[in-house]
């Protein structure tokens, strides 16, 4: 009699047999699979220049900034304007007391007629032979000396009033009513809006000398978020602040459809016209970056081999950054699936760079 197990013997031969075959050609699969060339993304290293942005932060203000004072000093009877109201051309702002001035002037008044009389008088004698020419003139020089100090009364008259000079804005309002102050102590600070607006920032002297007039500039406030205007360097001081060892620099600023108001808090980037040139890759290409070390895979094109390569680094700006040492013009890098790579690897250039290393993808 045939046992259980002898009929069953020839289906689990079979069954190992399968179970076989199915792992070869699993570990067959994984085999061609580690054999294919991984697909990788390459750019040539190129020189070109490069400048990175500079960045400051700066308050905004109207370009034409006039502080406004009494050419006399004195008491302000009224100062008519608050912070931020609007004015016109020949709008009157301020006036001091006019009881001294308006003294002062009749003063002058009075030396001045008398001076006529006396000259008048003297001219009459003269004539008759009582007066000499000498005293006629005396009295001519007296006459002109008065009519001089009488204008000269009427000026500062009229500069005991603040006439606005130009159509603008008032920015900041530094005395009030009833107050003493001193000539030529400023008043009100005027902000016109003929010549627009700008923002002044400092900046160290390594960051002053690589910017020129007419840079382009960035320039973004909090007060409008996610609002980009455009700027450009409109004067660049000749000398640094003595108080913070900073250059002045302003920067000319468009509103737009803006309603800008002076004091603003400005963030902005200043793009150099032109840039040092420096061999650059892009910024993908970089594995195990740190400070001004980095490693790249260089691509071996006859051999499609990548070899890991040290280079030392200097500049980033808008996605590239400046190789120092390591790569000489025209070596090709991995830029996309270097992370994946180890030294000495086939790799498959990817379709879209074959033709052109030195595009990244």
């Amino acid at each position: 009699m045939i046992s259980r197990r002898s009929r069953f013997a020839p289906f689990a031969i079979a069954l190992a047999a399968l179970a076989a075959l199915t792992g070869c050609a699993r570990h067959a699969a994984d085999d061609a699979a580690r054999a294919a060339p991984r697909p990788v993304h390459v750019a040539a290293v190129l020189t070109e220049p490069v400048g990175d942005l500079v960045r400051a932060v700066g308050l905004l203000t109207p370009k034409d900034e006039t502080r406004l004072a009494f050419k006399t000093g004195g008491v302000i009877e009224a100062i008519r304007v608050e912070e931020g109201a609007h004015v016109r051309a020949g709008q009157l702002l301020a006036l001091v007391k006019q009881a001294e001035i308006s003294a002062g002037v009749d003063q002058a008044q009075q030396a001045a007629d008398k001076a006529a009389r006396d000259l008048a008088r003297a001219r009459a004698l003269f004539a008759d032979g009582v007066a000499t020419e000498e005293q006629v003139q005396d009295l001519t020089t007296a006459t002109s000396v008065a009519a001089a100090a009488l204008r000269a009364a009427r000026f500062n008259a009229d500069y005991a009033r603040i006439v606005a000079p130009a159509d603008g804005v008032v920015l900041r309002k530094l005395a009030e009513a009833n107050e003493l102050v001193q000539a030529g102590q400023p008043v009100l600070v005027l902000g016109g809006a003929t010549r627009g607006w700008i923002v002044r920032v400092g900046l160290a002297d390594r960051d002053a000398v690589r910017v020129h007039l007419g840079d382009a500039a960035g320039v973004h406030f909090d007060a409008f978020p996610g609002q980009a205007f455009a700027g450009h360097i409109s004067n660049i001081a000749s000398s640094a602040d003595p108080a913070t060892g900073t250059f002045t620099i302003e920067i000319q600023v468009e509103p737009g459809t803006a309603q800008f108001a002076q004091g603003l808090v400005a963030k902005v980037s200043l793009q150099p016209g032109a840039g040092s040139l420096g061999r650059v890759v892009p910024v993908s290409a970089l594995i195990e970056a740190n400070g001004g070390e980095a490693g790249v895979f260089v691509l071996d094109s006859a051999r499609h081999v990548v070899h890991r390569v040290a280079i030392r680094i200097g500049r980033v700006a808008d996605g590239t950054v400046e190789v120092l040492g390591g790569l000489a013009d025209g070596a090709i890098v991995v830029v996309d699936g270097a992370a994946f790579l180890e030294n000495g690897e086939v790799v498959r250039v990817a379709a879209d760079d074959a033709g052109t290393p030195g595009k990244s993808g």
